[in-house]
């Protein structure tokens, strides 16, 4: 295509430029940062992943909250030990944004939530890039009061990886906003949601927390609402939690209320006058055992 080697050309430029000035405090620019709106979940992306929750370093990403390790440590167990919780946090990592896209969600839900820490995944590189970039910029533009630290990106695949990175119940919140709808039915095995996914998201979830779902895709609603609701774990909450009470929405989750207005894609639907389409599933107790 004429013209892309120079557009590749400014956009490293443009994104080594910031790499060299971490104190920078200017919001990344997007149109650096486009990229196709698919990607084969399937495919072999060459990520890395942990090997186990414990292995990941949260630290990195939330450094604020990083344990503080005092002492030296002597025999090999003891090194081990002290490497991994060199990657520890004080807190786990409680809110996850599935497939996070340019972040509009994540940076909406860091301010209602700070003292909790939320996790954006999302499978495409230089999305990925943006969201990271835009952390570090609204860390240094905030640094006086430590505002956003408290949200992270990561490169992810989730529905090959997801129970790499949490624990069993770790997360409270799971969000999936606007996914890929895969209208070809050969193309359903892509979605993010199905009967096999739900059961990790069962295993990450602790007991009462909740899969947000919203999508401008009619078809791909009733099938997340259709796969969750036959999932044994799984039950639809209330409709005031979803919708609220009267014109204002009295009674709405703020997760929901916020969900509909803050990720890029809902914006596009409320500019085009279109329908979103939420749907809000609540973890439930394990049975006892027999």
């Amino acid at each position: 295509m004429p013209g892309e080697p120079a557009k590749r050309t400014r956009r490293e430029e443009y994104k080594k430029s910031l790499q060299t000035d971490e104190q920078n405090a200017a919001l990344p620019k997007k149109k650096f940062y486009r990229q196709r709106a698919h990607a084969n979940p399937f495919s072999d992306h060459s990520l890395t992943y942990p090997i186990s929750p414990a292995d990941m370093d949260w630290a990195g990403l939330y450094p604020m909250y990083a344990k503080q390790e005092t002492g030296e440590a002597g025999h090999a167990d003891e090194k081990e030990q002290k490497q991994a919780k060199a990657k520890a946090t004080s807190k786990d990592v409680e809110i996850a944004d599935i497939g996070c896209g340019f972040g509009g969600l994540l940076f909406a839900l860091a301010p209602k939530f700070p003292a909790t820490l939320i996790l954006g995944m999302e499978i495409r590189t230089s999305v990925t890039e943006y969201v990271e970039e835009k952390v570090r910029a609204l860390r240094v533009q905030n640094a006086s009061t430590n505002g956003y630290q408290n949200v992270s990106c990561i490169r992810a695949n989730t529905m090959k990886f997801l129970p790499n990175f949490f624990q069993k119940s770790q997360l409270s919140k799971i969000f999936l906003c606007f996914p890929d709808p895969h209208f070809k039915q050969r193309k359903h095995k892509a979605r993010i949601v199905s009967y096999t996914l739900n059961s990790e998201y069962a295993y990450v979830l602790r007991p009462g927390g909740v899969v947000y779902t919203i999508t401008d895709v009619e078809d791909l609603h009733v099938w997340m609402r259709e796969h969750f609701e036959k999932h044994p774990s799984f039950e639809r909450v209330e409709r005031g939690f979803e919708d609220g009470v009267g014109e204002d929405g009295e009674g709405m989750d703020e997760c929901v209320r916020t969900m509909r207005v803050e990720t890029e894609e809902g914006k596009k639907v409320e500019r085009n006058k279109g329908s979103k389409f939420v749907a809000c599933f609540r973890r439930l107790q394990d049975p006892a055992w027999p």
